[in-house]
């Protein structure tokens, strides 16, 4: 689950990391409030305005401004609330901006002497070990820094049984040539932030820049943080902090029927049940001359009321073209799936695009009979391959 940067700072800030002092806001009015709150406590009179997106990139879309005065507050709030707002990690068409994010100026006299570093945490895989990768060379080109300089990207492997040693974040202060109080304001910092990536049962945590102040002190100035979601049972705060607008509504409503759906740009649906078996048949589609239009999975315990209502989720993408069913009856039964699929066909109507049903193991059989009874122009195949095949055949 992906958090906005104000939340991802609120869980930061509660392990002792960092953070700008800043409040969201979802009107002018209310952000020129925030910004005197803001000076009031800190002094500040610069304020940043932030859009509030699940996206990255926001500084080159126009997401975030300076403001000098609370004139500039208010304008710039205006001009970001309601926005579309396009970054490289958005669709073409942007995402809204309903919120707005106003934080102290952390670039306080001395501006000079601000450095921006790049630091997140992450799981390396091939590893099985935590992973804190970093960059003396922080800020919106860090992908560049990646492809043309990858010597000033530095990693850190963590023994998930020791956690982050002094040595190791001491080494990182080092990588990035810091020394005097920045130095042990770094080595402080990122102990701090391991400690809540661990405690808060994050994927991703991504800071980008980290800012060294001009009197040396470490801030993280902006906040990218994704939650495992198998793990939100034990994080009912971080739970709640879920903004539905930010996430594709036919997935949100595929999660209430425990269906596990992603939009994808191809035409050609898929229903499988097991993840593994809706990769194979994605690709199989692909080699095919296809193009998955979706992932679903509907799980090892399918009945017919949740095969038909995968159905209407997918129904509910107009590029779909064809719909390839396939089912392995492991745990879930494959007449039920067939029962699924002729309840679909009579409860919604007008299913003018072609089915492809692919039925093997349990009460495959009975299901085809099922399908085979129904009347429906439904295509059944028996291979996987075969079934991929058909699909073409039906496009054309």
């Amino acid at each position: 689950m992906n958090l906005h940067e104000y939340q991802g700072k609120s869980i930061l800030q509660g392990f002792g990391v960092a953070v700008p002092y800043g409040l969201v806001a979802s009107s002018p009015e209310t952000a020129v409030e925030a910004a005197k709150e803001i000076q009031k406590k800190t002094g500040s009179d610069k304020w940043a305005v932030k859009a509030q997106i699940h996206a990255g990139g926001r500084g080159k879309g126009g997401g975030v401004k300076i403001a000098k005065s609370l004139d500039e507050v208010r304008e710039f709030a205006d001009q970001i609330l309601g926005m579309m707002l396009v970054t490289p990690q958005t669709k073409k068409e942007g995402k809204l901006v309903r919120k707005v994010l106003i934080e102290q100026n952390i670039y306080y006299p001395g501006t000079e002497e601000v450095e921006e570093y790049y630091m997140s945490i992450l799981l390396n895989r091939d590893k099985g070990q935590n992973m804190v990768m970093y960059s003396p060379r922080g800020g919106m080109n860090i992908e560049h820094v990646a492809e043309e300089t990858p010597d000033e990207i530095f990693t850190e492997l963590i023994d998930t049984k020791v956690g982050l040693t002094g040595f190791q974040a001491r080494r990182i202060a080092f990588n990035l040539n810091l020394s005097g109080v920045a130095f042990k304001e770094m080595v402080k910092f990122v102990a701090a932030l391991y400690k809540a990536y661990v405690g808060s049962d994050s994927s991703l945590f991504e800071i980008n820049p980290v800012i060294k102040a001009a009197d040396g002190r470490i801030y993280a100035a902006d906040a990218k943080v994704a939650i495992d979601n198998n793990a939100l049972y034990r994080h009912k705060n971080i739970a709640e902090m879920r903004d539905l607008n930010e996430e594709d509504p036919i997935e949100v409503e595929a999660g209430k029927f425990d269906l596990n759906y992603v939009k994808l740009d191809g035409n050609v649906a898929c229903m499988v049940n097991g993840a593994g078996l809706a990769m194979a048949t994605m690709d199989m589609i692909k080699m095919s001359g296809g193009n998955p239009a979706n992932f679903l999975d509907v799980g090892g315990t399918a009945d017919a009321k949740r095969v038909e209502e995968a159905f209407r989720i997918i129904l509910k993408d107009p590029a779909v073209e064809a719909i390839l069913v396939n089912i392995f009856g492991g745990i879930v039964r494959c007449d039920r799936v067939a029962q699924g699929i002729v309840d679909a066909y009579h409860n919604i109507g007008n299913i003018n695009v072609p089915i492809i049903v692919r039925l093997q193991g349990t009460n495959a059989e009975e299901g085809k009979i099922l399908i085979d009874e129904s009347g429906l122009k439904v295509h059944s195949a028996i291979l996987l391959e075969e079934a991929a095949q058909l699909v073409n055949t039906v496009l054309k």
